[in-house]
């Protein structure tokens, strides 16, 4: 009898991380679930990629911002008979700029869509996953969770929870045959400076990698059954920097590097 094919969601799939990875599992020929706020950029990939890979793909429009969003998107799978075998936590953002500059409700956004979404989502879907034996959760943090970054306060501290927490659960589901992964990019080619600094932009520049080298990173660690991948050389020497360096001269360096204009 032929096998069920493996369904993925991917939250944050309009563009950058998220559409690559979409991609990357639709070469697999895996079934996908498309999860944003852009309805118009996932119809459109949505159609690529059935053409191109031969696959069903579901398409979810959700502010994962909104409280409610989460459980909307798993009884609204639910309610479609759509089982989701891997979940891909992407959706995530990030403000520049001073804590107490910043508005905070903003900033309780990035808290409720870096990390009470993703914990919910993993909470809806996981249990699935542990019954059925089968599946994994792939986290994007980023290299943002191994230091502390001032200027980037809430974004940094809402990676190192993503970081500490895909670690943790990775640990509490070793023999259950569900896989766990935290991919942690560096500086991307991807929408999030815009995002992040408005018309502002930084003292420094570091070289970004393309959306789609880090998401091929990803996705071949996720399948060989990696716990944590870090894409680019330069990006391993970034989390290694709380083994190097004193925690003060860490603070100063990020602190140096996310300054604006």
């Amino acid at each position: 009898m032929k096998a069920t094919p493996e369904t993925v969601l991917i939250t944050g799939a309009s563009s950058g991380i998220g559409l690559e990875l979409a991609k990357c599992f639709a070469a697999d020929k895996s079934q996908l679930v498309l999860v944003a706020r852009n309805t118009e950029a996932m119809e459109k990939l949505a159609a690529e990629l059935r053409e191109s890979h031969q696959i069903q793909v579901y398409v979810v429009t959700a502010d994962l911002a909104r409280p409610e969003s989460a459980q909307r998107v798993f009884s609204e799978l639910t309610h479609a008979n759509i089982v989701v075998d891997v979940l891909v936590n992407n959706a995530g953002f990030g403000l520049h700029g001073s804590f107490a500059e910043l508005p905070l409700q903003r900033q309780l956004e990035i808290i409720q869509v870096n990390i009470a979404a993703l914990v919910e989502l993993t909470g809806l879907f996981l249990p699935g996953m542990i019954q059925r034996r089968r599946g994994g959760i792939l986290n994007v943090g980023s290299v943002a969770g191994f230091v502390p970054g001032p200027n980037m306060a809430v974004y940094y501290a809402s990676k190192a929870f993503v970081q500490s927490f895909s670690e943790a659960l990775r640990e509490e589901l070793r023999g259950s045959k569900v896989k766990v992964m935290n991919l942690c990019p560096g500086p991307t080619e991807t929408g999030f400076s815009k995002t992040a600094r408005s018309h502002r932009v930084r003292n420094h520049q570091a070289a970004k990698m393309s959306a789609a080298a880090v998401a091929i990173h990803g996705h071949q660690a996720f399948r060989r059954g990696r716990g944590s991948a870090i894409p680019g050389l330069a990006n391993v020497l970034i989390a290694q920097l709380p083994r190097l360096l004193p925690r003060a001269a860490i603070r100063k360096t990020v602190m140096h590097y996310n300054r604006l204009k």
